[in-house]
């Protein structure tokens, strides 16, 4: 699913480049969260929306792949923040803000591959 592990014989969970994916996944999510509860929409910058819609394109990122991204990042953060403080609003926000993010870059995927079959 990742190109950058591809060639990898090293365990996923030690990759330096999978956990700057992870880092980039949570970062841009909280920022959704954050621009959902103050805008009530999630507006990424065109340059940036740009780039992700090609590099997800080129690398052959499909939508299922956002699901199970989506699950990691929910997983993750329900063990980080623990049982007894985790719930099911908090859980729903979280993929909510996350559900945002990934249809913009699908949205833009799309748009960048129907460019370039008009090409």
């Amino acid at each position: 699913m990742f190109s950058f592990l591809r060639d990898s014989d090293e365990i996923p969970q030690n990759n330096p480049k999978l956990k700057a994916h992870a880092v980039k996944v949570f970062k841009m999510t909280c920022e959704s969260a954050v621009q959902l509860r103050e805008k009530g929409e999630v507006v990424v910058k065109e340059t940036s929306l740009k780039y992700l819609g090609s590099v997800h394109l080129k690398n052959g990122v499909v939508d299922p792949h956002f699901q199970v991204v989506k699950e990691a990042l929910v997983t993750t953060l329900k063990a980080a923040i623990g049982d007894e403080k985790w719930s099911h609003e908090l859980e729903g926000a979280w993929a909510h803000a996350y559900d945002q993010l990934a249809a913009a870059i699908q949205l833009e995927i799309k748009q960048e591959a129907a460019a370039a079959v008009a090409a």
